[in-house]
């Protein structure tokens, strides 16, 4: 099986006329795994098949191409191969890719995390031996071990509230997609208002109109911030965000929260390992679960860690560039 990297994020099966993730050739067959910016067509014209969460994420983010909305569970049958994606657990509507060919077959996993975000639709991998696995491994050293969902969220909400208490505006630094939501969820028990930019807004709406519940909320006000909680991106933070809030903590939401000594600058209140991505250990036990052929690691800092684990369970793998 012929896979190879296309620039610095996009994965081509050329023998089948398939794509991943990238803004795909005429002609080709482009899946796109999910929404965030990374893994999104460059032209924002391409012709892709995804989700219908992804695409309604998608056309959010200014996506104006042709979209073939694709169930989970449900193949898609081309002249070459069937193609069927699984909730991959990262955001709302991010999913994995299965390939089968008479060339053999190729799971390739996008972003994902198990177990999954409670802000998606779940995870599910194939009941079927895989023969090339494409696995991200973006958290690749075994200091990356996330703690339980309901361990996290109490930390969550228990930085809102002891905040709120001593009155101190709550801030939590999230990525507008899938991060936001998924603290968001996390705040409901404790019926407060929250605040998050406008753009976050809206991708809101979207997990709103899937089902998900989110608490109440409104967009960002600089004249009414003080005293709720709010959601922000570093980037929003360092731009003026909540500028005006004159006692407020800031904690920070992120897998590279673990171990992190100073990274995120001295601002920082707390520290919150909440990743949307799987961690370390997680990602071995996928790959021993699947038992493929082949592990082909992509997105990933340093892959040579995870090929001595893989190594040792008598797995080949190697560094897809």
């Amino acid at each position: 099986m012929n896979i190879i990297k296309a620039g610095s994020h996009g994965i081509l099966l050329p023998d089948l006329n398939i794509e991943f993730d990238c803004s795909g050739t005429r002609g080709g067959h482009t899946f796109i795994s999910h929404a965030h910016a990374d893994h999104m067509p460059r032209s924002k014209k391409s012709r892709v098949y995804c989700t219908a969460n992804t695409q309604a994420l998608m056309r959010e983010r200014g996506f104006e191409g042709a979209v073939h909305v694709l169930k989970f569970g449900t193949p898609l049958e081309t002249q070459q191969a069937r193609i069927t994606l699984y909730p991959a657990g990262h955001i709302l509507g991010s999913a994995m890719v299965f390939v089968e060919s008479e060339r053999g077959n190729v799971l390739y996993t996008g972003d994902y995390r198990t177990p999954p975000s409670p802000a998606s639709e779940g995870f599910a991998l194939p009941d079927r031996r895989v023969d090339h696995l494409v696995t991200e491994a973006t958290f690749a050293l075994p200091i990356y071990r996330w703690d339980s969902h309901e361990k996290l969220a109490s930390e969550v909400r228990s930085f809102a509230s002891g905040s709120l208490e001593n009155d101190f505006t709550p801030v939590f630094l999230a990525y507008n997609l899938g991060k936001a939501q998924e603290v968001m969820q996390m705040l409901v028990p404790l019926n407060r208002r929250l605040q998050i930019s406008r753009a976050g807004y809206n991708l809101c709406k979207i997990y709103e109109r899937a089902g998900f519940h989110l608490g109440s909320y409104e967009t960002h006000t600089p004249s009414t911030c003080e005293g709720k909680i709010l959601i922000a991106t570093s980037h929003a933070l360092n731009n003026g965000f909540a500028a005006d809030v004159s006692k407020k903590r800031i904690a920070y939401c992120s897998g590279w929260a673990t171990g992190t000594t100073g990274f995120v600058g001295p601002s920082i209140d707390k520290l919150i390992p909440l990743s949307d991505h799987l961690d370390f250990f997680e990602l071995i036990e996928v790959c021993k679960r699947l038992k493929p052929e082949k592990v082909h690691i992509t997105h990933t800092p340093n892959a040579s860690v995870v090929q001595h684990y893989l190594d040792n369970l008598n797995i080949d793998s190697h560094l897809l560039e």
